[in-house]
């Protein structure tokens, strides 16, 4: 039985996380070049945790510069098992109020200037991302956030804007009403589909700081407004992740839902076609499949 690591991309506004015992960052060199950040490791309630800020401490990357590919090579790299990825958003729902959290399980991708798979010529692989989230680690953060007491919805649909100007009312009309979009982020995507591609277990967070553009009553988004919403979301989002440890155990059983087995049927270049050079890089991401 394998060992629970939990990795935690923090999104705006989280950017540690607080009782770690012997916590230390630590520099994780990867091939595609260097994470946002160190990543902060160490461990709570004996489970092993390892913290990264998605956009760096100080939040120096917009969201198409994030090293979406390093970030998730680093995780693997470290032996993290299970995903959480907090991150800010924008509601199409009127229920989901600044404030909710939301599990996102769906996924529309509209961003057009991010490096979107590890795979490529001399080693071409395609992963199933029918459901993208895994829903043994979502039943824990589920879990979690009720015992909190934050309101949490499980379930929607997360479209996923380049950014970084925030949407036109129009956009923001036909995210809600025509595509049918529950939240709006700008970094769910392509994080989602590369943790699939590195076998890890991913549950999304979008905790929402604001309405987008559509409610009437509200208006255009407003930085300021979003900040302050931010703080609050922040300090909910550390009480959940000190609750996961207790939910999840220290060891772990292979995922009921084939999440860590991706790849076993993805690969389809020939052994004898692969590019040597790409499955160096692929070494810890498809380890297990290229042996």
């Amino acid at each position: 039985m394998a060992e629970t690591f939990i990795g935690v991309i923090g999104g705006s506004g989280v950017y540690e996380i607080d009782g770690l015992q012997d916590a230390a960052w630590q520099t994780v060199g990867t091939p595609w070049g260097a994470p946002s950040d160190q990543l902060l490791v160490g461990r709570l309630d004996g489970v092993r945790i390892a913290f990264l800020p998605r956009h760096g401490r100080g939040h120096v990357h917009t969201p198409s510069t994030v090293p979406y590919r390093a970030n998730i090579d680093a995780l693997k790299r470290l032996g993290v098992t299970d995903v959480l990825a907090v991150s800010a958003c924008g509601s199409f729902r009127e229920e989901m109020a600044p404030g909710h959290f939301v599990l996102v399980d769906q996924f529309l991708d509209r961003t057009i200037h991010r490096e979107k798979s590890f795979f490529g010529p001399g080693c071409v692989a395609h992963v199933s991302l029918a459901h993208p989230t895994c829903p043994r680690l979502a039943d824990a953060v589920e879990e979690a956030a009720k015992a909190e007491g934050i309101p949490v919805r499980r379930g929607g649909t997360y479209l996923a804007m380049e950014g970084p100007q925030f949407s036109t009312l129009a956009e923001s009309k036909l995210y809600r009403e025509v595509l049918g979009c529950d939240v709006i982020g700008m970094t769910n995507m392509p994080e989602a589909a590369l943790a699939r591609e590195a076998e890890l277990c991913y549950c999304p967070v979008a905790m929402v700081t604001d309405y987008d553009s559509w409610h009437p009553d509200h208006g255009a988004v407003d930085i300021t407004a979003i900040i302050a919403t931010l703080t609050g979301n922040a300090e909910k989002a550390r009480s959940l992740v000190r609750r996961l440890p207790g939910l999840l155990g220290p060891d772990r059983a292979p995922c009921p839902h084939g999440c860590d087995r991706a790849l076993d049927q993805a690969l389809l270049t020939a052994p004898e076609r692969r590019d040597p050079a790409l499955l160096a890089r692929l070494d810890a991401v498809a380890g297990r499949v290229l042996g």
